[in-house]
């Protein structure tokens, strides 16, 4: 009765346990053995419930209960043993597989009588599922001492059993991805991440950003780029940047603009415009009125005009009234020509050196009036020579102005392009003398 009756406490016992770890601090098995009896009492087989609570990384409290059935030569229940044993874990509990030492007081039921013993032994438990392992141990009960046929006598047993150890009840895993909350270092991990053994996100490049937000989870990066590298460290990833190997502007998909006007320098076909320009998709300048001159320096953006004109056109001398020769008497006055650079219509320091002895003249001779021809060598076309000996016209009568004579006075302004030289223009300096300007002074009759 006695035997029953402990054995029905630790069945009771058992059944309201819960899981036994850090996390579930009850757990419970079920094992069957083997067992021999010292005194050559037979062998036989051991059935074992136990109940294991929890205590730290290291100790475990049990509670055990073993029967002694099918004895060699007992013909019924031959013991019933309750124990209360320390279980000290050799490894830690993250491991699979865990030895571990055992030993407690009990009280033994056998030989008629009852009294406290203790047992002691070692033995392993493999997890093979989160909550269930199978346990093997091998130990020794020690027997109280009885009266067999007036002999005083006491029962040893040793005894080997194997069985499985289960963990019962719900783990708070408040993320859900499999760590319970105790263990988790990353217990607001998003739903559906993966993570790894302490809860916390994969981050297979070890950059420190998890691969659920890495863009580039393969190789490492820096977190401002979602995990993706920056060769130059111009702030674009390499994935997205058009030139990784050098710095350049976010703006440009990283790649570099020398002249800053937004074209970057791969494709600009104008690479050092001055700051500030417009310029069109090559990073070339803005031209509208095509006249090679760019917008940001042209004076008449759209109109064509020459370079010598700051891109304005070439102004048509001014139709005078028609003098007749006859209204007029020529002056025998010798005015040096004024000559130009080579497809230039400017004029030089020296050339106006040399109109200051016209202007004299005309300025001492309020009478006299002025008449102005323009000339080209032949270098390029025909109507290029003669647009630009009317340049060369406008270039002498605006100055001419700017000192003082009246624009009434410059009567007749003709130009005569190459159709009139006055030297050779196979040579250098034929062209020179060709490239030239010429006055008439006369006064009306």
């Amino acid at each position: 009765m006695k035997k029953l009756l402990l054995l029905s406490l630790i069945l009771a016992f058992a059944a309201s346990s819960n899981a036994q770890t850090s996390d579930k601090k009850m757990g419970f098995g079920i094992g069957l053995g083997a067992y021999g009896a010292s005194n050559d009492q037979g062998v036989g087989l051991m059935p074992e419930l136990y109940l294991s609570r929890y205590l730290s990384p290291k100790f475990d409290l049990m509670l055990k209960g073993n029967l002694g059935v099918l004895n060699s030569k007992v013909e019924k229940t031959d013991l019933a043993n309750a124990l209360l044993n320390l279980r000290y874990k050799l490894a830690d509990e993250n491991k699979k597989f865990i030895p571990y030492l055992y030993a407690g007081p009990g009280f033994l039921a056998d030989n008629q009588k009852s009294g406290l013993n203790f047992d002691l032994g070692l033995g392993g438990k493999y997890y093979f599922k989160e909550s269930t392992a199978i346990y093997f141990d091998a130990g020794y009960l020690n027997g109280i001492e009885a009266t067999r046929a007036t002999k005083t006598v006491r029962d040893n047993i040793l005894k080997a059993t194997v069985g499985l150890e289960f963990g019962i009840g719900k783990v708070k895993d408040s993320d859900m991805d499999g760590v319970s909350d105790k263990k988790d270092k990353c217990p607001d991990t998003p739903a559906g991440v993966t993570v790894d053994e302490a809860g916390c996100p994969v981050d297979t490049d070890g950059d420190g950003v998890a691969d659920y937000i890495d863009d580039c989870p393969d190789v490492a990066g820096v977190s401002s780029l979602k995990g993706c590298p920056d060769k130059d460290k111009d702030g674009v990833a390499d994935k997205d940047d058009k030139c990784p190997d050098v710095a350049g502007l976010v703006a440009l998909k990283g790649c570099p603009d020398t002249d800053a006007d937004g074209v970057a320098d791969k494709d600009d076909k104008c690479p050092d415009n001055p700051k500030g320009w417009k310029v069109d998709a090559n990073g070339c300048p803005l031209d509208q009125d095509k006249d090679g001159v760019p917008d940001a320096i042209d004076e008449c953006p759209t109109v064509a005009g020459t370079k010598d004109t700051k891109g304005c056109p070439v102004k048509e001398p001014e139709k005078k009234k028609e003098i007749t020769a006859d209204q007029v008497e020529i002056q025998n006055i010798k005015v040096t020509p004024v000559h130009f650079v080579s497809d230039k219509s400017y004029l030089t320091d020296y050339s106006k050196g040399v109109l200051e002895k016209l202007l004299q003249t005309l300025k001492s001779n309020p009478e006299y009036n002025v008449n102005v021809y323009g000339h080209a060598d032949s270098q390029g076309p025909d109507d290029h020579n003669f647009k630009l000996s009317q340049a060369r016209i406008a270039s002498v009568v605006e100055y001419l102005i700017s000192k003082g004579i009246s624009d009434n006075r410059i009567i007749q302004q003709k130009a005569f392009g190459e159709s009139k030289p006055i030297a050779s223009n196979d040579t250098e300096e034929g062209r020179l003398q060709n490239r030239r300007v010429e006055f008439e002074i006369f006064k009306m009759k």
